[in-house]
């Protein structure tokens, strides 16, 4: 293909040329600054907000300072009525019980996702997705993997209040670095409880679906260790390693995945046929559970991140859907990565691309902990199954109960163990 030849090429000559002139149609990143990252983290993740549990009136606080920023910035209102919302209904009915029969049982919530326009200076009629989920889980009552007592706030610094902010950054230095190509920002509600709300967007678009180049996610990208940036979704374009790879002007170790789905907002778009990003630092011991706070946050380095992410959307404002066409990306793809059976208390590596599921630690007291696990080994089998990867090791778990006595079996250093695994 001609175009993957000339892109590296391009890519580097178009940042060369601009040299951080704010009139320039592609810039560089030296505006992005954590010191606002601190500044949105630090109130989304507040005790006052109360974890922002999805359809709460202190996720409609979180919604509201979104589009206030947004309303600064200069965006346009991209949702119903010429708001910057969106609205959807939540059951929770069917979040505690999937296949409930009686779906009109349960409370119903009103959720909101959050949508904004920046007009870009060219006249094409595509745009580009920049997106984030800005819910978390409250006190815990759905998702959570807190085994202490009592309800405790889940502030949800790290998932996702960094992806947010990450939104609200790349928003205000586009709005003053304006690239070719309009960018449509969204902050999504009902993540944590199925990605509800980026599902709901993508079956009902205030924009025209088939006009979006592509769709970038941000989930979890405030934990950067050793310069270690993960992008999934590089299998949904010819063209995106490529991309992503010329982009990496500040020594990202940058760990490239290629598929398109996962337990994260970008899933809904790729069923949509739009090429899609997932910039994701990596799980960590404070996931889902209470002390997921701002004072953990690396926001020099998603400064980083955002930069990379800026200068990919940068380039991909000066191409056109022919240029960047979507494929399938390979292996199997799931809807999303939903555990309803026992945990292990494991930590993925989400990179790991072999047979099985490599971990990268355990929880102390947990089953994994207590049956002999390590960080490094690599499941492959429970119960006497043989697991493929994250998405066979979670649908064979759902087929088990908490307080089974079942059998796990690992790789460790290319050698086969197996161990008695009390759920």
């Amino acid at each position: 293909m001609k175009f993957r030849l000339f892109i590296v090429s391009i890519l580097l000559i178009s940042v060369a040329a601009c040299s951080g002139s704010k009139e320039s149609e592609i810039t560089t990143s030296s505006d992005i600054r954590a010191e606002d990252l601190q500044e949105h983290i630090g109130f989304l993740a507040s005790d006052s907000l109360n974890g922002r549990e999805a359809g709460s009136a202190d996720e409609a606080i979180a919604a509201n300072y979104i589009a206030d920023l947004f309303r600064d910035y200069g965006l346009e209102p991209a949702g119903d009525d010429e708001t910057y919302f969106q609205e959807f209904t939540i059951n929770t009915s069917l979040l505690n019980n999937p296949h409930a029969t009686n779906a009109d049982s349960g409370e119903k919530r009103i959720s909101r996702n959050v949508m904004g326009l920046l007009q870009g200076t060219g006249e094409s009629e595509e745009y580009i997705i920049i997106g984030a989920h800005y819910d978390h889980l409250g006190y815990g009552e759905f998702g959570s993997l807190y085994r202490g007592p009592g309800p405790r706030i889940h502030n949800g610094a790290d998932d996702n209040a960094s992806g947010t902010a990450g939104v609200l950054e790349l928003a205000e230095y586009f709005s003053e670095n304006r690239p070719a190509m309009d960018i449509l920002f969204q902050a999504y509600s009902g993540e944590e409880m199925g990605l509800l709300g980026s599902a709901y967007y993508a079956e009902n678009p205030t924009l025209d679906n088939d006009k979006a180049l592509a769709m970038i996610n941000m989930d979890m990208i405030g934990r950067m260790t050793e310069n270690r940036l993960m992008i999934f979704g590089i299998g949904t374009s010819e063209d995106w390693e490529d991309i992503v790879l010329t982009a990496n002007r500040d020594s990202l170790d940058l760990d490239l995945v290629q598929d398109g789905t996962g337990s994260s907002d970008h899933t809904s778009f790729y069923y949509q046929d739009i090429p899609v990003l997932h910039y994701f630092t990596d799980t960590h011991t404070d996931y889902h559970r209470p002390s997921d706070d701002a004072e953990y946050i690396n926001y020099e380095g998603e400064a980083l991140a955002l930069s990379h992410l800026s200068r990919v959307v940068e380039y991909l404002s000066t191409i056109t859907g022919e240029q960047l066409a979507f494929v399938e990306a390979p292996g199997e793809q799931r809807q999303s990565m939903s555990l309803d059976g026992p945990t292990l208390g494991v930590l993925p590596d989400y990179g790991y691309e072999g047979a099985g599921m490599r971990i990268t630690g355990v929880t102390d007291g947990r089953a994994a902990a207590n049956a002999g696990l390590q960080g490094g080994d690599i499941i492959i089998g429970i119960a006497g199954k043989e697991l493929a990867d994250i998405y066979a090791y979670m649908g064979a778990l759902n087929d088990l109960e908490k307080g089974q006595l079942t059998t796990i079996t690992i790789l460790r250093d290319g050698e086969e163990m197996t161990f008695d695994l009390q759920l």
